[in-house]
Order: structure tokens, then sequence, then C-alpha cells
């Protein structure tokens, strides 16, 4: 019992050191997915908009081009509103237009999920539900989120 103990530790310590030298290296943050990424419709209290699966709010940047990411241009922009990555088509929950779904390629060759042409990320300080970053202005631009048509809720 004392080895599973110890040997749990280790593993825990190093999983730890790991993390902090990616963060110390100034790792992106990324609301990556193993799979195939979900967009839902939720109700809130601003309207209905757009979340990830585990309900976090998924977020428009008024200071992207089209459907390029302008945030990862921008110093410490990725770390607070990271790209919403998919390793497959992203699928539409109810209510979402999966004909407005979409993904561009970003560094590394990952894949960002679009809507209606926009980029998505999240805000790394949200909880599920939370839509008190909704119009925060940072980094150049504003933070929308996005009704089911791809239009700003406000």
């Amino acid at each position: 019992m004392k080895r599973i103990s110890i040997l749990l530790t280790g593993v825990l310590a190093g999983a730890l050191s790991a993390a902090a030298v990616a963060t110390a290296a100034g790792a992106p943050a990324t609301a990556r997915t193993s799979a195939a990424a979900k967009v839902q419709l939720r109700h809130t209290k601003i309207g209905s908009i757009l979340t990830s699966s585990t309900g976090l709010t998924l977020y428009m940047f008024t200071h992207d081009h089209g459907s390029e990411n302008s945030c990862l241009k921008i110093h410490n922009c990725p770390k607070f509103w990271p790209a919403v990555e998919t390793s497959g088509t992203p699928v539409a929950g109810p209510g979402v237009r999966a004909s407005l779904l979409g993904t561009i390629k970003i560094a590394g060759g990952a894949r960002q999920v679009t809507y209606a042409g926009h980029p998505l990320y999240t805000f790394s300080e949200d909880e599920p539900g939370e839509t008190g970053y909704v119009g925060a202005s940072s980094f150049g631009g504003v933070w929308e989120a996005l009704s089911a048509s791809g239009h700003p809720v406000k």
C-alpha cells in the first residue's frame, strides 16, 4: 500500500512540474478537445448563446479580420482567450446551425472552430454558464457571445 502511495505521489509531482514548465515557458492555453468539438445553444440571462459542450460561453473577437485568429499575434492574448480547437468536424447541438460551423487552420497545424465565419474562443477564467465577460474590451477588441444566427448578443 505504501508503494502505491509513493508512486502516485511521484506521478502527481511529475505532472505538476510539467504543467509548471509549460506555463513558465509561455505555452498558450487552448480549449482543446480530443474529439470533435460540440457547439451548443444555451439560454442565459443575456439570451440564447453558443456554448461549449461543458457550458462555457463561446466568444468572437471583434479584432479578428475575416476568419483569421488575430489573438494569436497579440502577446498574452491566447493565455486568456484560448482558441476552441477540434480534432474533427465540429458538431452542432440542438438549435445550432451546422451549416454555420467550420474550422480554420492555426499555428502548429491545429484546427480552430468557427461559427458564421467567426473564430471561436473561451475565456480562461470563465465557469460554465458565466456571461460576465461578454462585451469585455481587451487586446484591441471586444469579446462578444454569439447567437444561433451568428450575430453578437449584447
